[in-house]
């Protein structure tokens, strides 16, 4: 569904109320070490780990909204998705369906411009819902296949390093060759296992299930990407009941396209 013109809202949005702190520090001057993944599960719970694999995975973000009755089927089609490591999913639900009466728990404004920001730079009159975009691109072609548009990129330009000790997630993203350029990211904390009764709106008496909820957003300046990074998010661990996952995704400096993507579920 197409909801009317809207302007685009400000990247300061409303937040998910998760964080307590978050860090960047000096540019790296070392590529980080390892490629496959890996988790230290003798600190656990207290530590985990996990390096880049040489493929990148996909990184699917779907646009979607508990007020858009055409949407269910695309947050059950994401669901699918759990459990590949060659995927990386990502469910922003959007804001501008409150206004038919059921407020979406789970909508940022942020999130919201995100999608209108994508929309500019691809010169899109309209953003809709519910919106996949895989690796960059606008994909409709979930509703017939559960195919993904294609094998993800190969070889990476960086490789991510991320450990979690206690509530704090760190990353490290390698120096890359030169002529790479600059480069920018984002973090984002998601949820699995929500379920919604909604009681007014488009989907008035459905219960609807979320996997990949993007419950907090924080997005990472460009820098040198011959220099590399690392960067900090302070993160409680959750509920048991809705799994909590940190990701880190490596985008292109200029065009945003993800590069390469990594997430602990630790």
């Amino acid at each position: 569904m197409r909801p009317r013109a809207a302007r685009a809202r400000s990247l300061g949005g409303r937040c998910a109320g998760l964080v307590s702190a978050l860090a960047l520090a000096a540019p790296l001057h070392a590529a980080v070490p390892g490629s496959t993944a890996s988790s230290t599960a003798a600190n656990a719970p207290a530590a985990c780990s996990a390096h880049s694999a040489e493929k990148a995975p996909q990184v699917v973000e779907l646009y979607t909204s508990e007020g858009c009755s055409s949407c269910p089927p695309a947050d059950r089609w994401l669901s699918t998705l759990k459990g590949r490591a060659d995927v990386l999913a990502l469910n922003f639900h959007v804001t501008y369906w409150d206004r038919l009466g059921w407020p979406d728990r789970f909508a940022d404004a942020a999130y919201t411009e995100r999608q209108y920001l994508w929309a500019q730079r691809h010169r899109s009159a309209q953003v809709y819902t519910p919106q996949v975009i895989a690796d960059g691109q606008d994909w409709r072609g979930w509703r017939g296949s559960p195919a993904l548009p294609g094998p993800a990129r190969n070889p990476a330009p960086v490789r991510l390093q991320m450990l979690r000790d206690g509530d704090v997630v760190k990353v490290e993203v390698s120096a890359a060759a030169a002529g790479t350029p600059t480069l920018s990211g984002y973090w984002a904390v998601l949820e699995d296992g929500h379920a919604t009764r909604v009681r007014a709106g488009e989907n008035r008496g459905e219960t609807l299930q979320h996997d990949h909820v993007v419950r907090l957003l924080r997005e990472v300046p460009a820098w040198a990407a011959t220099a590399g990074l690392r960067s900090q998010l302070a993160v409680t661990r959750g509920d048991p009941a809705t799994p909590r996952r940190v990701a880190f995704v490596v985008t292109d400096g200029a065009t945003g396209r993800p590069l390469q993507a990594l997430s602990l579920g630790c």
